[in-house]
């Protein structure tokens, strides 16, 4: 196999982060910006679903984009992890802040 790519050297590097600051299970506050489509915002949404998430949505001054933040406890970083994979693996365009 390759040397890893940019991405797992983010989410090891996030992982490690998360270990060292939080003690779990903790709150995680997710933050996504996406073009605002009520989809992409719905499937979003979906995929925080029935975990006891609170969901905040904000549009852009001219409306193009929306900032989604979702708060919720996990129960370790690679939880935190496998949500941030699922949103970029489903909603093309989706940004990760």
């Amino acid at each position: 196999m390759g040397a890893p790519s940019n991405s797992d050297e983010f989410y090891e590097k996030l992982k490690s982060q998360l270990y060292a600051n939080n003690s779990w299970p903790a709150e995680y506050l997710y933050k996504f910006i996406v073009k605002s489509d009520v989809a992409k915002i719905a499937k979003l949404e979906a995929i925080f679903d029935n975990m006891g998430a609170v969901i905040n949505t904000t549009e852009s001054k001219n409306g193009n984009y929306t900032s989604i933040s979702v708060n919720l406890l996990m129960r370790d970083p690679e939880g935190v992890i496998e949500k941030y994979q699922e949103v970029a693996e489903k909603i093309e365009g989706v940004i990760s802040l």
